[in-house]
């Protein structure tokens, strides 16, 4: 081997060696996810195609308002309402950043401009309006706008007679916005009755976790109330009840499972099935059609009443 050749040879090397650099702490956590409950490894790719539910203890993962539309919406039928709107800063507010660079900073992470996607599609083929808040962006937490796109939704299903689906998943008012956040409690309430006394569907769907002001208005007003698998649903956070009370509280205490034994949801479904049960309820709750001789069996009684009524001179 000459000189020449043998420097070949050590740049090829060197080159080879700096394309097998090991992967940063970004690209490792991209590649993989760590259950929060049995603390599996669990390969991302793997965990996306079954719905971010771990395969090993049936975890179910946070997941965004894009991965839920395309887990429930027949594909390519979800039109998205007022997709425009975002917060104001009606307060000026500012704790230790202000209102405005902190709602910058959700977007920038979650990619949407609220907490919450509202619109209409199909799940398993039936018409509904779909309304679904992202923990993502500012822990899901409702403000102004979140509200305001909430009664909208309820609104045009209202005026276009559609079953309502809301999937929930919020740590509560959002404190930024003070009094108008709460506000939205009775708005969105409001609009629920009167979606209520026109005699429409209105499904709720709680996931991990759904807390305070929305808890305390549309997530719990639902004609049927469903949880997913594990997932915290209350008021007031544990720590917090425990220390107003003064007692220890149920390890299970404000779970999904817990919830369904006191009565204060309707059913436990997993993910895998929630599209097929939301589909289900849908028929359910859907007039039966007439019998196709229903027109006929009218007529001769209208003709036999005709002829049996006396006529006057």
């Amino acid at each position: 081997m000459d000189l020449k050749e043998w420097f070949a040879n050590r740049k090829k090397a060197a080159d080879n060696s700096q394309s097998k650099q090991p992967l940063t702490n970004e690209e490792y956590c991209a590649l993989w996810t760590q259950c929060f409950h049995c603390r599996e490894l669990l390969y991302t790719r793997d965990l996306r195609s079954n719905l971010f539910v771990c395969p090993k203890c049936q975890y179910h993962f946070r997941i965004g308002a894009v991965d839920r539309i395309e887990q429930l919406a027949d594909p390519g039928c979800f039109q998205e309402m007022d997709a425009d709107l975002s917060s104001a800063d009606p307060l000026g507010f500012v704790d230790t950043d202000a209102y405005k660079n902190r709602q910058d900073e959700a977007s920038r992470k979650s990619g949407l401009k609220e907490a919450v996607v509202c619109g209409t599609g199909k799940i398993r083929g039936r018409d509904a309006a779909i309304g679904i808040m992202d923990f993502g962006h500012f822990g899901g937490s409702m403000g102004s706008v979140v509200g305001e796109k909430v009664t909208r939704l309820v609104e045009h299903a209202l005026k276009h007679s559609l079953p309502l689906i809301v999937i929930s998943s919020s740590g509560g008012a959002r404190m930024q916005e003070g009094i108008l956040s709460l506000m939205q409690m009775a708005k969105t309430s409001s609009a629920l009755k009167s979606f209520s006394d026109a005699g429409l569907l209105y499904i709720s769907v709680l996931s991990e976790p759904t807390f305070g002001g929305v808890t305390a208005s549309f997530a719990m007003l639902g004609d049927f109330i469903i949880a997913e698998p594990g997932a915290r649903i209350g008021f007031a956070g544990r720590r917090v009840i425990e220390q107003t009370i003064k007692q220890k509280l149920p390890a299970d205490f404000q779970t999904a499972e817990y919830l369904l034994n006191h009565g204060q949801v309707d059913m436990v479904i997993e993910r895998a099935k929630l599209a097929d049960a939301l589909g289900a309820l849908i028929d359910l709750h859907q007039p039966s059609a007439p019998p196709k001789h229903s027109d006929a069996k009218d007529k001769s009684k209208q003709k036999v009443a005709a002829q049996s009524t006396p006529t006057r001179a």
